[in-house]
C-alpha cells in the first residue's frame, strides 16, 4: 500500500512537473480599446497543426483562474492543442455582450480582440482554422454564445456554461450582476426562434454560411442566471443550426442531468442538471468530445 501510494505521488509531481507555464502574451496585434488581457497554454507535444480552444472565465476571474478551474493542460499535453484564457479586466471583469461594438461584427468590441487574439495565435503556431473553440462560464458562457454569433466563420463548435442567449443583453447599461438590467438575467427575456435568429444574423449582415455546434449547459437552482436562459439559448441556436428538438435522455451523463439532443446530436445539445446553481461544473471531457479532441 505505502509503495503504491508513492509511486501514484511520484507520478502526480512528473505529470506536474511536464507540465508548461501560462504564456502572457502583451501585443498581438489589432486594436484593444478594453484593454483585454491574454494568457495562452502551449503543450510541449504541440501538434503540427494545432486546434486552438479559447476559454472564458466568469466574472470577477480572470484567465490565470480560469487555466486552474477548467484545467485542460493534461489534455492538452496528450493530444497537442493550445488553449488561449484572455482575462477582462472592465466591469467587474466581466465580458461586454451588451455594447452595440460587441454586438456587430468587426464591430471593435471585446469580440473583436477576441478574434485578434486568434488571428495572432493562428499566425504564430499554426493553428488548424478549422479546429477552432469557445468556451466558458457564465459570463464566459454569454461570451461563447457572442463569439459564436458574431464570429461563425472563425469557430467551429463552442461549449457554454450558466450564460445567457447571444443578443439578451443588448442596450444593458453594463455586464456584470451590479451594472446590468437584470430582466436576461432573470429569464424575462424571452423570443421565438426566429426572433433570436434574427438577431444574430443582424450581428453580421450577408454572412450566408454555416452556424458553429453548440453544447450548453444549465442548472435548476441557478438564481444568478436563471434556468429560463436554457431554453433561449437552444431555442436561438436550433433555429440557426437549423435543427429540431428530438429527445431527452434522463441521468446523462450522470444521475440528475438530462440531456436534451436536438437533431442527431451532432450539432446541439443541452443539458439542465438538478439542483445545481450558478455555475454548472465544467464538464471537460464532454468539452473534448464535442470539439474532437477526446
Amino acid at each position: 500500500m505505502v509503495r503504491n501510494a508513492l509511486l501514484c505521488g511520484a507520478a502526480a509531481l512528473l505529470l506536474a512537473s511536464s507540465a508548461q507555464a501560462l504564456e502572457s502574451v502583451t501585443n498581438w496585434g489589432g486594436a484593444n480599446p478594453s484593454n483585454l488581457k491574454l494568457d495562452v497554454y502551449v503543450p510541449r507535444n504541440k501538434a503540427s497543426s494545432p486546434a486552438l480552444i479559447v476559454a472564458l472565465h466568469p466574472c470577477g476571474g480572470s484567465g490565470q483562474q480560469y487555466a486552474q478551474q477548467a484545467d485542460y493542460s493534461q489534455a492538452a499535453e496528450q493530444k497537442g492543442f493550445i488553449v488561449a484564457y484572455p482575462s477582462a479586466t472592465n466591469d467587474s471583469n466581466c465580458w461586454d455582450v451588451s455594447s452595440p461594438q460587441a454586438l456587430k461584427h468587426e464591430g471593435g468590441g471585446d469580440p473583436t480582440t477576441l478574434n485578434n487574439m486568434v488571428k495572432y495565435l493562428v499566425g504564430k503556431y499554426g493553428v488548424d482554422k478549422t479546429k477552432v473553440f469557445a468556451t466558458g462560464s457564465s459570463s464566459g458562457c454569454m461570451m461563447t454564445n457572442v463569439l459564436l454569433a458574431t464570429y461563425p466563420d472563425v469557430f467551429a463548435a463552442g461549449t457554454c456554461y450558466s450564460g445567457v442567449a447571444a443578443g439578451c443583453l443588448i442596450g444593458s447599461p453594463g455586464n456584470s450582476p451590479s451594472s446590468s438590467d437584470r430582466t436576461c438575467a432573470n429569464g424575462k427575456v424571452n423570443k421565438s426562434g426566429a426572433e433570436w435568429a434574427k438577431l444574430v444574423h443582424d450581428m453580421y449582415p450577408g454572412y450566408g454560411g454555416a452556424y458553429p455546434r453548440m453544447m450548453t449547459f444549465h442548472g435548476t437552482a441557478d438564481n444568478l442566471v436563471f434556468p429560463a436562459n436554457l431554453d433561449e439559448q437552444l431555442k436561438e441556436w436550433s433555429t440557426l443550426l437549423n435543427v429540431g428538438f428530438t429527445l431527452n435522455a434522463t441521468n446523462d451523463p450522470q444521475p440528475g442531468y438530462t440531456k436534451m439532443v436536438y437533431g442527431d446530436g451532432s450539432k446541439l445539445m443541452g443539458f439542465l442538471a438538478q439542483n445545481v446553481g450558478h455555475t454548472v461544473p465544467v464538464h471537460k471531457d464532454l468539452d473534448l468530445q464535442w470539439f474532437n479532441l477526446a
